[in-house]
Order: C-alpha cells, then structure tokens, then sequence
C-alpha cells in the first residue's frame, strides 16, 4: 500500500527523484498499464494484451515488458533499453489524488525513488515547481485522462466480442519451453467480419485507430522472445 501524501513545497523542498531504471526501484514488473491514446507509442516497442481488472468482471490494457512475473526484459545497467517510457512507470512514485474535482499530485514516501542527496529535484530553491515537476504534471494528466476514457474503449471490445484468450508457446534458444498465459489479445478474424455500420461506429467513437495498433503491436512478441534469449 502507498505511503500517498499531497505533494507540497515546504514539507518536500529537499526531495528529489531518483530516476534511472532498475528492478530495486520498482521496476522489475512484467507489464505496465497503458491506455487507448498511449498505444501508438507503446505499439513500436511492446506488446499489448489485456488482462482481466482485479475484480474479475472487466478488462485493462497492458504492455508486456516480459514472459513471466517479475521479469522486465528492457531494464539495462540502470537505464531502459528502448526509445519509450510507458508513462504509468514514467510517473511513479507520483499519484493523482483529488479534492472535490480538483487533480491533486500526491506523492508515495515509501517509494525507494526518493531520495535527499541524489536525483531530480522537485522544487527551486524558492518553491516554484521545477522543469521535471513539471513534466510529471502533464504525465499525471495524460494518465488521468487516458486511463478515464477506457472503461469506453473496453466496453466498445466486450460489445463486439472482439476479445479473446490466448496461449503462447515459446521454445528458447536453449531449449527451455515456456508459456504465456491469461491474456486476451483482439480477435482478429472476428474484427475482419465486422460489418461497415460497425466499423464506421468504432471510428466515430475513436475506437479502431486503437484497436488496430493492438493488433499490430503483437509483432513486438517476436522482440521479447529475442530479449528473453539474450538473457
């Protein structure tokens, strides 16, 4: 559980945030959740599946980012091996918190992205938010605002029943045999059948510019498989 407070410039003047990359920081995860706007981003670089909500009776989208639990496979000597950052890793140890409709950035004082002594600050010497602060603001928002608009895109898939599980086996190059299990990816079969009145509604809507670069981001399951053989 977060440690989550509002972030404010007297009591956090002095924190900074360590943000070179490595498992011990938070980033030995296999996948980073994303949203509908992010997938033309992430589709250059990962996979993206969906995976069933903690509750069981809805979905998310994710970016795979390994083959199994607790494996990142671009996380390279303290950087990320790959030309972009899924903002819902780009953003920790900050949250959005609210009072009333106002968007509020908390921050986790448990994260062991803090620090006194090494990494961005977060403030100027006389309080104002500085450039790094700054972008996080506009990560947290592109977040909130990503991850709102969702529930409408899953609901969209559900309507259509375009979503369904799949298995992946994988033979690797030392002839260790792996598999990857509980995802849903687009059918792609029942996409192509859609009728036009269909099609036309998920474009309208916004829909099918996302659901296509999911189903072009599979090719990067070939770029995890290479990176698991490397290890």
């Amino acid at each position: 559980m977060a440690n989550s407070v509002l972030l404010n410039n007297v009591d956090h003047q002095d924190l900074r945030v360590i943000n070179r990359r490595a498992a011990e920081l938070g980033d030995g995860q296999m996948f980073a959740l994303t949203f509908p706007d992010e997938f033309r981003s992430i589709q250059a670089h990962y996979p993206i599946v969906f995976r069933k909500t903690a509750e069981g009776t809805g979905f998310e989208p994710i970016a795979l980012l390994g083959l199994q639990a607790g494996q990142n496979l671009f996380l390279r000597d303290g950087r990320w091996d790959a030309a972009y950052l899924p903002l819902s890793l780009e953003r920790q140890p900050f949250l959005i918190g609210r009072s009333g409709q106002e968007l509020l950035v908390h921050i986790d004082l448990d994260s062991p992205r803090l620090s006194r002594s090494e990494g961005e600050a977060l403030f100027l010497p006389h309080g104002g938010s500085s450039d790094y602060l700054q972008r996080i603001n506009s990560v947290l928002l592109a977040l909130h605002q990503g991850l709102d608009a969702t529930p409408a895109f899953i609901q969209a898939l559900q309507a259509h029943e375009l979503l369904e599980s799949f298995v992946l086996d994988v033979e690797l190059n030392d002839g260790s045999q792996n598999r990857l299990a509980g995802f849903y990816t687009i059918n792609e079969e029942r996409l192509a059948g859609l009728p036009g009145s269909a099609l036309e509604a998920l474009a309208r809507a916004g829909h099918l510019q996302a659901i296509y670069m999911a189903v072009a981001s599979l090719s990067q399951l070939r770029t995890l498989i290479d990176r698991q053989n490397q290890v």
